[in-house]
């Protein structure tokens, strides 16, 4: 959950902050964090205000993910305090690849693919902008950097009807582990509850099983972890994204 992307897109750096890690050129900058930074009190304070003011010069937001199990006890009281703010807490959830892989079961009418040619990015993040109210350009830079990145380790699928997206996820994976991460997972309201999200679901976990990958973790939202865990995902604990954003951008 920790590690940085094996593949960087052009631009983007991870560079280490002490016990820290932060990685520069996306959007919004990202702290990666171990379970401990080992420090408490004014020290605490200090890493996490270096951070802040780090992106603070560059004009940007900054993340910092903070799961259940993460310590000290008050880091995010501190985060709070150095004026993050928290998002939606989700579950971890990690499942074993080769149970979740089977044959994609879509309904009438639509169709899955894998993609990477702009033009998708550009309907996908077009797709997630007007579920979610999000800036469409932040999302289509941010995939396909990943994609041109590392091409064979994301895997980037749409579900199609009548030529339109109505729904996206990705898979990314990285060399050597055992884990596969599920992302995106999007779906138009009008067609949810027709077995999308579980289709997208399979067809990610064929992939991962084909490359030798044995689980699958996703940070679920409340509406995606009860279907995944009916698919037999088991909770390891909650994620909790913190993020300041500039003044001028609030």
């Amino acid at each position: 959950m920790r590690e940085a992307p094996s593949a960087l897109p052009a631009g983007v750096v991870c560079e280490r902050a002490g016990p820290v890690r932060r990685v520069v050129g996306h959007f919004r900058g990202f702290v990666l964090a171990p379970r401990d930074t080992g420090l408490r009190g004014a020290a605490l304070d200090r890493l996490i205000a270096a951070q802040r003011d780090h992106f603070a010069g560059r004009g940007e937001s900054v993340e910092w993910k903070v799961r259940e199990h993460d310590a000290p006890a008050d880091l995010t009281r501190r985060l709070r305090a150095a004026g993050f703010v928290p998002g939606e807490t989700q579950t971890v959830l990690v499942g074993r690849a080769a149970g979740l892989a089977s044959e994609p079961v879509l309904p009438d009418g639509v169709k899955l693919r894998r993609v990477t040619e702009d033009t998708d990015l550009r309907a996908i993040a077009t797709m997630e902008a007007e579920v979610w109210g999000s800036e469409p350009a932040q999302l289509h830079g941010f995939l396909a950097g990943q994609v041109a990145a590392a091409p064979d380790d994301v895997a980037v699928l749409v579900a199609e009807a009548d030529g339109e997206v109505v729904s996206a996820a990705w898979l990314v994976l990285a060399p050597g582990s055992a884990f596969g991460g599920l992302r995106g997972g999007t779906t138009l309201p009008a067609w949810r509850r027709r077995g999308i999200y579980q289709a997208l679901v399979a067809a990610r976990a064929r992939l991962a099983v084909a490359r030798g990958v044995e689980y699958l973790q996703v940070d679920a939202s409340s509406d995606s972890t009860p279907i995944l865990v009916r698919l037999g995902f088991r909770a390891a604990t909650t994620a909790t994204s913190y993020v300041w954003t500039p003044p001028a951008a609030r």
